[in-house]
């Protein structure tokens, strides 16, 4: 999957840089801010494009001893940057609205038009592309939010050129580009909240501790009791876990925890969960850890206490 997702982000990104330029050019010769708005924005499209290209290249990278993780993470902070670079544009898109409101300046309705037309069959090819596949993955959101931010903008752009050609009102050109931002705000919040919660190590809502420990307790036959439940996620799709769990009886401990991990993975999706044991048992002085790792391998540690 991430493979198709590197392919599909590429291209997108090859037809986006090339219409700004494009864009960028119309808007200057119109007049229209709104043009020159939608291309400011395709430029952000194109950086946040390169950088989950980036990071997809970044987070194939094979895990060492300084980040045993590998680079995945890489994914997550790329779609921070996308979320700060929207509302950058949206600060900018502000200014540039109040600037002509002041000094309102003649636009070309027509090559406006035909520009932003053709704007709107590039973002709307963009997006049948990028919404092929997976979608929820933090990365690829944040390219979907930034192109569908776009074409809102190529259509407001549509629509001030049309009233602009039939009744020479250009205040409509600034009103429908600060719109067009406070449309993109919506999506650029909820992109920078996602991302900074994967960042901060927050859990994700399908798989938060207290729905863990009720559906283990409720579903693990020989369990005792849950604690210390950590969960948080690597990257979008890659969610870990640790937790103490304690047997009804020391004896069943490897089923236990063997019934635990196969909970976790079918019911909250963790693949990689470590499961410490708390012993009943007074004489025992040890803990043991048992790893569950994407390859199904199974790797026990015993810790001293």
């Amino acid at each position: 999957m991430t493979s198709t997702n590197e392919r599909k982000v590429l291209i997108s990104f090859c037809l986006i840089f090339t219409f700004m330029i494009v864009e960028a050019v119309g808007g200057i010769l119109s007049g229209s801010l709104a043009l020159l708005a939608d291309a400011g924005h395709m430029l952000t499209d194109a950086t946040a494009l390169a950088l989950a290209y980036a990071a997809f290249r970044f987070g194939r990278r094979a895990a060492d001893s300084k980040r045993t993780f590998g680079y995945l993470r890489f994914e997550v902070i790329a779609g921070f940057v996308n979320a700060v670079t929207l509302f950058a544009i949206i600060g900018w898109i502000g200014y540039e609205a109040w600037q002509r409101f002041l000094d309102p300046g003649e636009i070309l309705a027509g090559p406006m038009l035909i520009v932003a037309i053709i704007g709107l069959l590039v973002n709307i090819i963009v997006l049948w592309i990028m919404t092929r596949g997976e979608t929820d993955h933090v990365n690829v959101k944040g390219a979907i939010l930034h192109v569908m931010g776009d074409l809102l903008g190529s259509v407001g752009a549509i629509v001030a050129a049309i009233v602009i050609y039939l009744t020479g009102w250009t205040p409509i050109d600034p009103i429908l580009s600060v719109l067009v931002a406070m449309l993109i705000l919506r999506s650029a919040w909820k992109l920078l909240a996602k991302s900074l919660h994967i960042l901060l190590e927050g859990a994700p809502e399908n798989a938060l501790p207290d729905a863990l420990e009720r559906t283990l307790m409720r579903s693990v036959e020989g369990l005792a009791a849950v604690s210390h439940i950590h969960v948080w996620q690597l990257t979008s799709g890659q969610t870990l876990a640790t937790l103490h769990v304690r047997p009804e009886s020391d004896e069943d401990a490897k089923r236990v925890v063997k019934s635990v991990e196969k909970e976790l993975l079918d019911q909250f999706s963790i693949e990689h969960a470590t499961v410490a044991i708390d012993w009943n048992s007074e004489s025992s002085e040890s803990s043991c850890v048992l790893h569950q790792h994407t390859d199904g391998h199974d790797h026990d540690h015993n810790h001293s206490y």
